[in-house]
């Protein structure tokens, strides 16, 4: 049989296979077949349906790795099955399958430092690396926005809070514009380390479990945060502003660090000079119950 009619038989194949569930996907009485239909399919992939429709109806004689390496990771394809779908498509793969995961990350005890600085500032900080982990934050920003600290060092990801943390959502003001600005810093990452595996089960993760971030990554907007504004609903402290400027740390080029600060004598410096408060003091019985009722809050 020609290769590019078998590509689009093992693609339909591993596309039936996929339980719409399992890839987050609403239920539907109208589905007449089983597995993800083509559009879903193309969404998780971030392509468009008009060219995954050609290249599984053997209408189309190439396709990118990258392209490639999205509709097996959206298959959930196992080792065997993603070099058969590179060997159909007569492609190499962009990288090993099992290649070895970067180290973690660190700051220096000076930016540690810094952090602790900005916390006596009333300045909400921290330091976001590859994939846009949370290497580091100080008391003030864990008390803004989660805290990161006390999180199991898979979950201290700004992205993965933001798409799969309820919390996020009841805690940004403008939780969709957040959203989609974190999805392009993936994108953005993923343009310049596209041979990291890590990034390719994050995106994947998180475009099973979250349809907001399909959507947004099939919009492949690409975005590098410089400075900007921020609004919160806190649960503790009420609606503040903040506004952020981001630092390349130096010496480390995948690493930036956010500092936060408010307008001086607003309502919002007096949120943050009360939530450094809230944050340093025992808890009382009323605060620790509010702190409690919070997803991804320790206490």
């Amino acid at each position: 049989m020609n290769q590019i009619v078998e590509l689009g038989e093992f693609l339909r194949s591993c596309r039936g296979r996929i339980d719409p569930a399992d890839a987050g996907m609403p239920k539907s009485a109208r589905r007449r077949v089983p597995g993800l239909r083509r559009e879903e399919l193309a969404q998780l992939a971030g392509v468009s349906v008009d060219y995954y429709t050609r290249l599984e109806q053997g209408r189309s004689r190439t396709a990118s790795p990258e392209i490639l390496e999205s509709l097996a990771t959206a298959l959930r394809l196992d080792d065997t099955e993603h070099a058969h779908l590179f060997d159909l498509a007569n492609r190499r793969p962009i990288q090993p399958r099992r290649a070895t995961p970067s180290p973690a990350e660190h700051v220096s005890p000076a930016v540690h430092q810094l952090l602790a600085t900005l916390d006596a500032a009333y300045c909400p900080a921290f330091v976001l690396g590859r994939r846009t982990d949370v290497v580091a934050s100080n008391l003030l920003a864990r008390a803004l926005i989660a805290d990161f600290d006390a999180m199991p060092a898979n979950e201290r990801n700004q992205a993965t809070f933001v798409f799969l943390n309820p919390a996020a959502r009841a805690l940004y003001a403008d939780w969709e514009t957040v959203a989609a600005d974190t999805a392009a810093m993936l994108r953005m990452d993923a343009g310049r380390h596209p041979e990291d595996p890590q990034l390719g089960a994050l995106v994947g993760e998180l475009a099973v479990r979250s349809e907001h971030f399909r959507a947004y990554w099939a919009e492949r907007r690409v975005h590098e945060r410089t400075e900007g504004a921020k609004g919160y609903h806190h649960p503790v402290v009420g609606d503040l502003t903040v506004t952020y400027q981001a630092l390349a740390l130096p010496g480390e080029s995948n690493q930036t660090l956010f500092i936060y600060s408010t307008e001086p004598d607003s309502s919002s410096e007096t949120a943050l000079r009360l939530l450094a408060t809230w944050s340093t003091e025992p808890l009382t019985d009323q605060s620790r119950t509010a702190a409690s009722n919070e997803p991804g809050t320790t206490v």
